[in-house]
């Protein structure tokens, strides 16, 4: 079965990168070097610094490893050089209005960079499903966990092109 592609911003795949690079270049080695330190200690059953320093290490190498998975299947797409710009794509910054006239502007993003507290809306999610290809004007029904939602696109914009 082969893997997904996931697409991502060009500031998201960098973020990505900057912490593999940071666990890589600075966090293992100096966990690295407490082990080694820590089993020149003699028993290692009762060592803290060595128990500890194991388990650390085990998690540094799953967020590794985790981390390069993520980078093998981005696909990094910039929002800035989208050329139909009248309709809701990746990268999208999205002006929606519901039937009570809030209105609220989101971000579509990589799933890897989602943060719904920033407005940052996972490409896969429910909400971008329904808005991709979307015009402004369109109304678009979502169903979320408590019950249908719609919205209304007020505004479509994309980062200005370099």
């Amino acid at each position: 079965m082969s893997e997904r592609i996931n697409p991502i911003t060009p500031a998201g795949f960098s973020a990505l990168r900057a912490e593999y690079d940071r666990l890589f270049r600075e966090e293992r080695p100096k966990v690295v070097e407490i082990v080694s330190w820590a089993a020149g200690n003699g028993d290692r059953s009762e060592n803290g610094d060595y128990i500890y320093g194991r388990q650390r290490l085990r998690e540094i190498d799953r967020k590794l490893g985790k981390l390069s998975r993520q980078m093998k299947v981005a696909k990094v797409i910039d929002p800035a050089k989208q050329e139909d710009r009248s309709r809701v794509f990746f990268g999208a910054n999205v002006t929606l209005v519901d039937e009570d006239d809030n209105q609220r502007v989101i971000t579509l993003v990589g799933d890897d960079e989602a943060d719904a507290s920033r407005a940052r809306i996972g490409w896969n999610s429910p909400l971008a499903r329904s808005l991709r290809g979307a015009r402004v004007g369109d109304l678009r029904t979502v169903q979320l966990p408590g019950g249908a939602k719609e919205w209304e696109i007020a505004g479509i914009e994309y980062p200005p092109t370099s």
